[in-house]
């Protein structure tokens, strides 16, 4: 199948920092509005509910826009605190609006989480700081939708209690992944690098959502689930 071409454009609006890929070049003005928009509910709805802002656990709502909602269900399933999702779902329902506006190819990479439809294969770098496979390898992501997040203890911004270089997650939505790469990365820690990195893995996969996970830990790899075909990703 010849793969047809494709429009890239780089954006920021405060906190958010994206990539953004489409097949029509009218879908990244799309995908900007939604991020922009979703983002004011967003900071509308915690003005009057902070704890949703700060807590480290679940938060139930009653009374929400959709982006809370998205969230609080992602972070319900991994037991983190509802803005481990937030990037992961602002990239999600970018690309939902991408699709309702007609591309075939949607993808939003949100500070590093990525969700994407495609009809041609989509291939991701692994950026973990100083890590010697930091963008050295990669995915290719073949079955969409897919939503993939990496969290890191060592050369991350994002919160993290433990020690991973990185662990990836590849599940239904980016919502879910983000979640759920926080949670994991909490668990990677101390001396018994492989007794840690099998204890992320088995948590992982518990996780609702959750396909496959990538972990990297000291230098050692663990791998389970449906991770994408590794790739040698040229820099």
């Amino acid at each position: 199948m010849k793969t047809k071409s494709l429009f890239k454009e780089a954006f920021r609006f405060k906190e958010t920092n994206c990539t953004i890929i489409a097949d029509d070049e009218s879908a990244i003005n799309t995908a900007t509005s939604s991020i922009k928009h979703h983002r004011k509910q967003l900071e509308k709805y915690t003005q009057t509910h902070p704890k949703f802002l700060y807590s480290l656990q679940p938060v139930p709502v009653i009374k929400w826009p959709r982006i809370v909602r998205l969230m609080a269900e992602a972070s319900e399933k991994a037991k983190v605190g509802p803005m481990a999702a937030v990037a992961g779902v602002l990239a999600d329902l970018a690309v939902e609006d991408m699709a309702l506006a007609g591309s075939e190819v949607a993808v939003v990479e949100n500070g590093g989480e990525v969700s994407a439809i495609s009809n041609q294969p989509i291939d991701i770098a692994l950026s973990a700081g100083d890590s010697s496979l930091s963008r050295q390898i990669g995915f290719r992501l073949k079955e969409f939708p897919v939503g993939v997040a990496t969290s890191s203890g060592l050369f991350s911004h994002a919160l993290s209690f433990g020690e991973a270089e990185a662990v990836t997650v590849f599940a239904v939505n980016a919502g879910v992944a983000d979640a759920a790469a926080t949670a994991v990365g909490n668990l990677i820690k101390g001396d018994d690098c492989h007794g840690a990195i099998e204890h992320g893995i088995d948590e992982a996969l518990r996780i609702e959502g959750v396909r496959g996970v990538f972990i990297v830990y000291r230098g050692i790899v663990g791998k389970a689930g449906q991770v994408p075909q590794l790739i040698k990703v040229n820099t």
